[in-house]
């Protein structure tokens, strides 16, 4: 253990197999990543500037494209930097950083989406203690929770990482995730508590999809009830269904990937699964609430008919 030296950059490895396409996808890259630019800062301003829009469900459509917005930003710059580059290193410090910005990114979406289902189900299910029981207070605490805890938990899990002494520095991803990092630890080194930790976060987050699926139970029996109720189903919770359906099978599609892929699955198709979070949901999430809400729609057509004139 004495003959090894303190690790400062770490090298990601699954740039290897994007060789001889770099440049194709540096394009292609920076114009997805200005899409998403575009798409999210789109709906914040419409929501923003719209007094109108300030109800708790366009709210959380709000803080939903500013999560986008907050783990975009944590992947593509330094991606795009690396496919420009001929090696793709990263320091350490910022290895923990960009570990930590992905992990929270993903657990605050889930939070968010978890509070947004709680919203449909007090709108549809007790429409009469809707405004009664969702105040601005009540919705100010649930925002802080969905960005305040995953903040919190993975401070902790990256002190717990920054205690380790690493024996290697390869990395086979396109990007810093801590249990990638926490793998070339020195054999040596008490990783029972990170595993332990890790595993209570899942945990925790788990029973945020539990309450998910509880509270669309009672919203599908809802509107098997009332047809008022399916109509403002399908308007309001459609979109958040699919975000929710989408997001859950894109991260679960990329955990398993990680832990259990056999070597013999081709690096592109792992680098795609990899990213698919970090795409699909930014790009889906404004374009779905943004033209399936009436009123955000609305509010988009009328400010692009005025620029026009």
């Amino acid at each position: 253990m004495d003959n090894v030296s303190t690790v400062s950059i770490f090298n990601l490895l699954a740039f290897n197999d994007t060789v001889n396409h770099r440049a194709a996808l540096f394009s292609v890259t920076l114009v997805c990543y200005f899409a998403i630019l575009f798409l999210n800062v789109t709906v914040i301003m419409v929501i923003v500037l719209d007094e109108s829009l300030h109800e708790p469900m366009y709210i959380l459509v709000c803080v939903c494209c500013i999560n986008g917005l907050y783990g975009s930003t944590g992947f593509y710059p330094k991606f795009l930097i690396d496919l420009l580059s001929s090696s793709q290193v990263i320091p350490y410090s910022g290895c923990l950083c960009q570990a930590f910005v992905m992990y929270s990114f993903v657990c605050s979406d889930t939070s968010i989406l978890a509070v947004m289902a709680y919203d449909r189900y007090l709108a549809i299910c007790q429409p009469l203690q809707y405004h009664s029981v969702m105040t601005k207070k009540k919705l100010s605490k649930l925002v802080c929770y969905s960005w305040l805890t995953p903040f919190c938990i993975f401070s902790i899990n990256i002190v717990l990482t920054d205690r380790l002494i690493f024996c290697g520095t390869d990395i086979q991803r396109l990007f810093c995730v801590n249990w990638l990092i926490v793998k070339v630890a020195c054999p040596g080194m008490d990783t029972l508590v990170n595993s332990a930790f890790a595993y209570t976060t899942l945990s925790i987050y788990i029973f945020h999809w539990i309450f998910i699926v509880w509270t669309y139970i009672y919203l599908v029996k809802s509107c098997v009830q009332s047809k008022k109720d399916k109509a403002k189903f399908m308007q309001t919770c459609v979109p958040h269904l699919i975000s929710l359906v989408t997001f859950f099978v894109i991260v679960i599609s990329d955990l398993m990937h990680m832990r259990f892929a056999s070597n013999d699955v081709p690096q592109s198709f792992l680098n795609f699964v990899a990213i698919a979070v970090l795409f699909i949901p930014p790009v889906m999430n404004p374009l779905l609430y943004g033209f399936k809400l009436t009123k955000i729609r609305n509010r988009i057509l009328v400010a692009l008919h005025i620029k026009r004139c």
